[in-house]
């Protein structure tokens, strides 16, 4: 008996034919996610998604008679901004965050006084370099500690996920070294005898240690930093072109005399701080000298 043909096989050119789309409509694809990338991203929406810390003054944080928040780092990302051509959406920040909020692209860039870490650079990419201090130790005056080998048994607090605290891990191993989710809330440790020092950066230190002078427990610094921070602008990995342009409008900020009006307004003759500017915009890692210890 002859076999009669099956009506339900499927016609092998047509089978080709879809195979060949299927290839071609995901090449397609590949292709034009293989070139797109964030600085285009950025130009084509027409803004840049900047984070800053929240609660960290004079960097960034809400100015309650403003309403807004401000800072040195508010006005380095307004500067960016206009630097690529494109508007500012600000993004305030937690500390601990700086770095998660690049990783899972929420935000374009962070200009958060993020100090160059060995750690960190294996996670993120670093602009030049647009701001440099020194991490420093405020205690309480009438504690008795003047140097950083007095902190030996003593609880120190700094910010989690701050370099403060990375630093301190090191350079104080015989401290026990706390972290609460921010400064404020070290220095509330601080005046309640929970701990007994709280490490940060010198200018958060300087308004802290000049708010305690109203009080009965005036606060002071140590002479002594525990480090000098080298800070760039951080953006994920892999983003050549976000970086190259980052690091151009920082060149631009310097040559124009913008970096100097903004250091000036917030950390210079015009801020309670009166410091003058001494580093350069250079590449951080060549600076940072945590990294040989």
């Amino acid at each position: 008996m002859k076999r009669q043909p099956r009506s339900n096989l499927t016609n092998p050119t047509s089978t080709n034919k879809s195979a060949w789309l299927l290839i071609a409509l995901l090449a397609s694809t590949w292709s034009t996610g293989a070139f797109a990338n964030r600085l285009a991203d950025i130009k084509s929406r027409g803004t840049l998604i900047c984070g800053t810390q929240n609660a960290s003054s004079p960097y960034g944080y809400q100015d309650p008679k403003q309403r807004k928040y401000v800072g040195y780092d508010v006005d380095i990302c307004q500067a960016l901004s206009s630097e690529l051509g494109v508007k500012l959406q600000h993004k305030p920040l937690s500390t601990e965050a700086r770095i998660p909020e690049v990783k899972m692209g929420r935000v374009d860039i962070v200009a958060g006084s993020v100090a160059w870490l060995p750690k960190r650079a294996g996670e993120v990419d670093f602009s030049l370099q647009y701001l440099q201090g020194n991490i420093k130790v405020l205690v309480k005056k009438e504690s008795g500690i003047k140097t950083l080998a007095d902190l030996a048994g003593k609880k120190v607090c700094a910010s989690s996920g701050s370099s403060s605290a990375a630093i301190a891990q090191k350079t104080l191993p015989k401290a026990d070294v706390l972290t609460y989710q921010n400064i404020s809330q070290c220095y509330l440790g601080l005046q309640n005898d929970k701990v007994q020092a709280m490490s940060a950066g010198e200018l958060v230190l300087l308004r802290f240690a000049n708010d305690s002078q109203k009080t009965d427990t005036p606060a002071v610094l140590l002479d002594e930093p525990t480090a000098t921070e080298h800070i760039g602008v951080i953006m994920n990995k892999g983003e050549p072109e976000l970086k190259a342009a980052v690091d151009k409008a920082l060149t631009a900020m310097e040559k124009s005399g913008e970096l100097d009006k903004i250091f000036t307004k917030w950390l210079g003759n015009d801020s309670i701080y009166k410091l003058t500017r001494t580093f350069k915009v250079v590449p951080v890692a060549q600076l940072d000298s945590s990294a040989k210890q």
